[in-house]
């Protein structure tokens, strides 16, 4: 009889211990009476009452769910693969666990759905150049679902968007032929810019005799600088004078 006593009060003392459950700081443990939702307990120590009523926890911190590579297809009809990442939490864990079975594996799928969406209604030189849009784009789409969740979508991130081998190559030659023709439009501003100043300098020099001069002697120190070079020094005044015998016409007898 005492011993039979004793068996029953330990299985009493094992069931109502069974009750007692621990929730970490960044988790809430959504309870349900008989089936039912009655509240949402934690952080800390909490008690369940075991048969009648059951927990659920859920993470509220900051959640990152991977969306694998797919294959989309712009407007342009470029086939493209695309992978990203999602950035998520739980805002309201009695509707994430009222409302959807399993919403990891929801949102999964409807990110995909969304970023095939988005992407199939832009083109190509689109979805290379605007990126940041896109991504907006496809949160806006996801959190306009699954707020009915009690999720919040913070941001996603295209990671990754992988172009058929040829086209890669043909956008390469393309570059590499823009490039081309902005360096020559460079060096032909360049030599204009140049040719205009060659002029100008040459206009104020032909004013001013005394310019002629320094610069002849800024050349002849430039050419003195190595030891290499001999220089021979004459007065500008007699190449003057040399050209007027030249020019001189010849007289008549």
């Amino acid at each position: 009889m005492a011993i039979g006593i004793g068996v029953l009060w330990a299985i009493i003392w094992m069931t109502l211990v069974s009750g007692v459950r621990v929730a970490a700081q960044w988790e809430r443990g959504v309870v349900l009476w008989l089936g039912n939702f009655k509240t949402v307990k934690g952080p800390g120590l909490l008690y369940i009452i075991p048969v009648i009523e059951n927990v659920r926890f859920i993470d509220t911190r900051m959640l990152v769910l991977n969306i694998p590579r797919q294959k989309v297809i712009t407007k342009d009809n470029v086939p493209a693969e695309i992978d990203g990442a999602l950035f998520f939490m739980v805002t309201n864990c009695e509707k994430a666990v009222i409302t959807i079975q399993d919403f990891r594996f929801a949102v999964a799928q409807y990110a995909q759905a969304a970023l095939r969406d988005v992407v199939g209604g832009l083109t190509l030189d689109e979805l290379l150049s605007e990126r940041e849009q896109i991504q907006k784009q496809i949160q806006e789409n996801i959190e306009e679902r699954v707020k009915e969740w009690g999720l919040h979508v913070d941001s996603i991130r295209l990671q990754d968007i992988e172009l058929p081998e040829d086209l890669k190559r043909t956008m390469s030659r393309q570059a590499s032929a823009e490039r081309e023709k902005r360096a020559t439009i460079t060096k032909a501003e360049g030599d204009k810019l140049a040719a205009a100043n060659l002029a100008e300098a040459a206009n104020i020099m032909s004013k001013s005799p005394i310019t002629i001069q320094l610069r002849s002697l800024q050349t002849i120190d430039s050419l003195g600088a190595s030891p290499s070079n001999t220089v021979i020094l004459f007065p500008v005044e007699f190449g003057e004078a040399l050209k007027g015998i030249i020019n001189k016409p010849p007289q008549s007898n």
